[in-house]
């Protein structure tokens, strides 16, 4: 069974991310399973130190990886793919059998130190997207390729 998890900063999302979430992830079944993991986002005040902020989170982000994971973190200046190529890599992620960890940093995004060490970087689309948007966009995206695969017609 491959198993990806969703790692995302922050918590208490609005009542559309979680349903919207959650319609496709309870869609994925058999051979993937997929786990949301929310780390907590630190508070932000006026003259808060981002960089210090993103590095803290991202150390609690380290301590909640799969041993073994694939670690693909979510930038915008990442690799873009179409649904099919995605739907390829995630045929290889189920041969392979080796769990697959999606990253999602705060507000401030992910430090460059820490795309660098993730073994990908994938690009959801050059717009710069609402951080609650992405949790729906990777679930749908998830559950497309994984109909792909399974020969299930959401995918037209």
């Amino acid at each position: 069974m491959l198993k990806i998890s969703l790692i995302v900063v922050g918590e208490k999302m609005p009542q559309w991310v979680v349903q919207g979430y959650r319609a496709y992830a309870k869609r994925i079944r058999g051979r993937v399973q997929l786990n949301l993991i929310e780390v907590p986002a630190i508070r932000r005040g006026k003259n808060a130190d981002l960089g210090s902020i993103v590095r803290l989170e991202e150390r609690k982000i380290l301590d909640r990886l799969p041993k073994k994971a694939r670690v693909i973190a979510l930038d915008r200046g990442g690799k873009s793919y179409s649904t099919m190529a995605f739907s390829e890599k995630m045929k290889r992620w189920l041969e392979r059998g080796e769990p697959v960890a999606l990253v999602v940093g705060g507000p401030e995004g992910l430090s460059a130190g820490f795309i660098n060490n993730a073994d990908e970087s994938w690009s959801l689309s050059a717009l710069t997207l609402a951080h609650p948007l992405v949790r729906v966009v990777v679930a749908e995206q998830l559950y497309r390729c994984f109909s792909i695969l399974e020969g299930i017609p959401y995918h037209r």
